[in-house]
Order: C-alpha cells, then structure tokens, then sequence
C-alpha cells in the first residue's frame, strides 16, 4: 500500500524503476470506466468495440502483445479515477491510459498521464479543456462546441432567427448552451430566452411552458443520454410544440436509439448534431455495425465508436513506434493521424491532440415503419472551436 500512496512527484521516479525486461514484454492498457453505476452501460458498450477491434485485428502489435487492465470508477468519481491512475502507472506498470467516459475522471487523470508521461487516449469524456491537461493525451471522441457551435451556425443558416435555450444545469449542459448560443448569435441569430433546469428534473412541464409561451421559431436542448431525452420529447409534444412548426434542435443524445423508442411517433421531425449513428450510410460503417450486432446483440453507439476509434489510434501509434511506449514517442506519433473510421474520415489535429471530423446533422424521419435519425447534411473537417479561439 505504500507505494500507492506516493505523491505524483515521485511516479517519474517510480517509473525509471521499472526493469528492461518489462519494456520489451507486453504492451499494457489500462482501462479506467464506469463499470458499475448508472453509467456501466456506457463503459459497456465503449469495451465491447474494444473487443471487437482486438478480436479483428489481433492482440499484438509490433511484435508485442498487448494486454488489457480494467479499472472499475464506478460513476462521476475523480478522486478514485485517479488513484486508479496512480495504482496503474505505479503498480501495473502499464505502458498507458484509455477509456474515460466521464470527464471529472479525465481531468483527474490526467494529473496522472502529465506527471508519469503516459499516453492517454480520451474515449468519451467531451469536455473541451480535458487534452489541455495533459501534452501526452488525445480524444478520438469529440467535444461538446464542436457539435453545438456547428448547429448553432446550421440553424441560423436553415432560415431560424429568433430561439430559445434549455439545458440541464451542469457543465456539459453547460458546454451545449453556451456552443449553440454562440454559433446562432455569431451567425446573426437572437436568444430570445434560456434556461437551465436540474440534472436530476423529473418533470419538465413547467419549463417546456416556459419556452412555449415566448413563441419562439426554435427550442434547443440539451439533456445527458438515459432517460431524459425520453422525458423531455414527450413533453415537448404534451405541451403541443409540434417540430413541423417550432423546430426542435439538440445535441444527439436527445434522439438516440433507446429514447426514441420510448417517444415514438412525439420524436419526428426533432433535429440534432452529431458524430456517428449506426445509421450512418457507408460500407465500413454497415460493416462494423453487423459485426457488433454479431458479437454483442445490439447496435453500437457514440461510446462504441470512440472505443474503436480509440483502438485504432493505439494500435497504428505503436506500429509507427515500433512498438515504442514512452509517452513522447506515442503521442508524437498520434498527432496528425489520419483514418477512415466507420463515422467518416477523422484525424488527429497536431496542435491540439483533439479529433477532427465530420458533423452530421439528423432529423427523425419514418424509416421502415420506426423512427430513425436520417442525416441529411453534414459539415466536414470540423475541429474544436474553443482550443481554437484559445490560440489567438
């Protein structure tokens, strides 16, 4: 236990401990997730396209084979994320980090990655500040003003002048707000009202009205995946906001698969951003959908993507390695990289260490009888606007 206790000041020297022999053995991850909780779905489906990258790939790169240790936050818990960290680095001697979902656990970690240089990869956790924390980290997910300035933007563009804000109050609700504000008012679109209600709301009635009665031309929200984004649309159509006539726009967890299930036909015509559905239309994206039904029983979603994503940035670092593990060589090596992913093309922004990519815009359309998000236009080659406007 006295090891674990160390201080971040003594993990360099912790490492140069490490034997020669362990160096040219397995390459070690650490996988730190909600495993357990209210976010354990998340983490499942993140490490199922772990597996499924692994079991199609292989389990060695560059000669060495790569070994996985899982670490279990067991929700929204910095504090444990990064004394796992610290257990990993010192400990399990792993060569890096991944996963992280949450991000009060990235940023814990990334204490962590900085202190030890250890490659990091952010798989989910979309806080746009989290790679600044650390210079040996890089996201393969995306961050919240990527999306949200970019519907801002495309919903001033689309012909909307006047909308109204409602988000859930913490700091991804936050982040969306803030990012669709100011891509609208950029633009030359008018917020004519906002407002943020709890994380934890179980009844949305008063504040559905609310909006209503400014009569706005559009209603933004933003509410986290699980069962809001249910809550939310059936009220939203209860209070007789119909989307053909006040539009409805959101980031994409307000539709995602298991929410519209539960709203049916009240979803249709609501439109949202985002950076992959299974839906997406392309032959390696039908490709890996089948081969996740396959193995697991259930289509792959945002976390599954950047798990995958994820893999494959780890696995051609250490090809351009050799299979070097040092932080300096690994995040060298990730920076600019270029790929093919099943969401479209995607890279690694070099300044930033943030991903690059395409962002979709969705609406609910009838599909076969069900409700699905139907892309319908898109913007290429986006990058994080806020490490952006963090340069000048």
């Amino acid at each position: 236990m006295q090891k674990l206790l160390i201080g971040l000041g003594s993990l360099a020297a912790a490492l140069l401990a490490a034997s020669p022999v362990h160096a040219q053995g397995a390459i070690k991850i650490g996988l730190i997730m909600p495993y357990s909780g209210q976010f354990a779905d998340t983490a499942t489906q993140m490490d199922n396209a772990i597996k499924l990258y692994v079991s199609q790939h292989g389990d060695s790169v560059a000669g060495r084979k790569i070994e996985f240790i899982r670490k279990d936050t067991g929700g929204i818990a910095p504090d444990i994320a990064k004394r796992l960290a610290q257990e990993l680095v010192v400990r399990d001697k792993v060569d890096l980090l991944a996963g992280f979902v949450l991000t009060p656990n990235a940023l814990a970690a990334s204490d962590v990655s900085a202190e030890a240089k250890k490659f990091m990869v952010i798989m989910n956790a979309a806080t746009a500040i989290i790679t600044t924390k650390s210079p040996y980290s890089a996201r393969t997910s995306l961050t919240i003003p990527q999306l949200n300035e970019t519907l801002g933007a495309w919903a001033y563009k689309s012909g909307v002048r006047k909308a109204y804000t409602m988000v859930s109050d913490f700091g991804p609700g936050h982040d969306g707000e803030n990012g669709f504000q100011k891509g609208f008012k950029d633009a030359g679109g008018q917020v004519v009202g906002s407002v943020r209600f709890p994380v934890a709301n179980p009844d949305f009635s008063a504040f559905v009205q609310r909006a209503k009665d400014l009569n706005p031309e559009a209603i933004y929200v933003w509410v986290p995946g699980g069962v809001q984004p249910a809550a939310i649309g059936k009220t939203l159509a209860e209070r007789g906001i119909d989307p053909a006539k006040t539009r409805i726009f959101g980031q994409g967890e307000l539709t995602e698969e298991s929410a519209l299930k539960s709203m049916g036909d009240a979803g249709l015509g609501i439109i949202t951003v985002y950076h992959y559905d299974y839906n997406h239309a392309s032959a390696m994206n039908a490709a890996f959908v089948k081969a996740y039904n396959g193995a697991y029983s259930r289509n792959p979603d945002i976390y599954s993507i950047g798990g995958w994503d994820g893999m494959h940035l780890i696995y051609e670092a250490l090809k351009k390695t050799g299979g070097k593990t040092d932080g300096d060589s690994l995040i060298a090596a990730a920076k600019g990289m270029k790929w093919e992913s099943p969401r479209g093309p995607v890279s690694i922004d070099p300044e930033t260490r943030d991903i690059i990519q395409t962002v979709y815009i969705r609406r609910v359309e009838k599909v076969g009888g069900q409700p699905r998000n139907v892309e319908f236009d898109k913007v290429e080659n986006v990058k994080d606007p806020f490490k952006a406007r963090m340069k000048k």
